[in-house]
């Protein structure tokens, strides 16, 4: 399989810039996994696509301001820091810009000394190991020091920081947003419950290899990215109970389905465990729990549409992508979504 079979026209134009005033008035694709048939709503209309007994798997994950700004402390250079992961304690994995400017050994200066960084070790791909040094609480300096690490594809300086976080996030650690859940509000997520439908929340926290191109021909070569998951027993058994009882488990975003197929054992029942994935799924998968998919938009040959293009086909997912652009939906993370049935 070429990963050039997931490309397709995208104009430049439809790369959403900034999010809606209101969250759940984004446009909504349904697709029918099976026919390829295609309807569009609003995303309000959800609930409608929703039934009773259903579960809807939402990532709680909360995206941290992890794009740091610093000078070194013996030059002054100017230094830009983007946290990836963190290893443990204060030491993090971080992409460091420019990567000359951070050699072990070398100390960084944030916000006049209120927070100091040390390369540890220099690793595969050119990322760095860091330690940081800092008085008093390390979230509440980097909630003052930090910016939101907007995708690339970004150009516009976000004016309210909260329009990159779901309204339910809740476990700090992420680098980037899940962004299909960013049209969820908290008045909907209420009708939703109140209509019958379980919500389980699980964690995983997205890292930047999220949008990292796939950068060979073949996709069974890409090398898939790790990202930490954490899913509750409270969580596990809400989904299992559903599936039990003939509900359909519906995944928010591709972060979500990743986390619970890689918590389901073959019998398809949902463990509950902590860890790092770096599973990879692309057409040829056969998935063990999800049977329904909200997405928003993808990068042409990203691991993304390969994953959507997994539930339903190719075929179907790259038609559907056709017709968002010749309808002009919003593409990536402040975009539109499809919800894939």
């Amino acid at each position: 399989m070429k990963t050039e079979d997931f490309n397709f026209y995208l104009p430049e134009k439809l790369i959403a810039q900034h999010p809606l005033e209101d969250r759940k008035l984004s446009r909504l694709m349904i697709l029918d996994k099976e026919t390829g048939k295609i309807e569009h709503k609003i995303f309000k209309d959800i609930i409608e696509y929703l039934n009773p007994g259903d579960c809807l798997v939402l990532n709680d994950t909360k995206v941290i301001p992890a794009r740091l700004f610093g000078e070194r402390k013996n030059t002054g250079g100017k230094v830009e820091f983007l946290l990836l992961k963190r290893v443990k304690g204060d030491q993090w994995e971080t992409l460091v810009k420019p990567g000359k400017k951070a050699r072990i050994g070398d100390n960084i200066v944030f916000g006049e000394g209120l927070l100091e960084a040390t390369v540890l070790d220099i690793r595969e791909g050119g990322t760095r190991l860091i330690e940081f040094k800092y008085n008093g609480i390390f979230n509440e300096i980097l909630d003052k020091l930090g910016e939101m690490p907007l995708p690339p594809y970004i150009t516009e300086k976000l004016g309210d920081k909260d329009r990159y976080q779901t309204v339910y996030s809740k476990n700090e650690g992420s680098a980037a947003a899940p962004t299909a859940g960013l049209h969820f509000t908290k008045e909907l997520l209420d009708d939703i419950k109140n209509k019958g439908v379980n919500i389980a929340f699980i964690t995983l926290h997205v890292g930047l290899g999220t949008f990292r191109p796939v950068k060979v021909d073949d996709v069974e070569n890409h090398d898939m990215h790790s990202e930490f998951f954490d899913v509750s027993k409270e969580a596990a058994d809400k989904i299992n109970n559903a599936k039990k009882n003939g509900g359909s488990i519906i995944s928010v975003g591709t972060t979500s389905t990743r986390t619970l197929e890689t918590v389901t054992d073959d019998n398809g029942v949902v463990k509950s465990k902590s860890g790092w994935t770096d599973i990879f799924i692309y057409p040829g998968y056969k998935f063990k729990i999800v049977d329904k998919l909200i997405t928003n938009f993808h990068l042409p040959e990203s691991t993304l549409i390969m994953l959507v293009s997994t539930l339903s086909t190719r075929e179907n997912v790259l038609n559907a992508y056709k017709c968002a652009v010749d309808e002009k939906y919003r593409f990536f993370s402040f975009g539109d979504a499809m919800f894939i049935k």
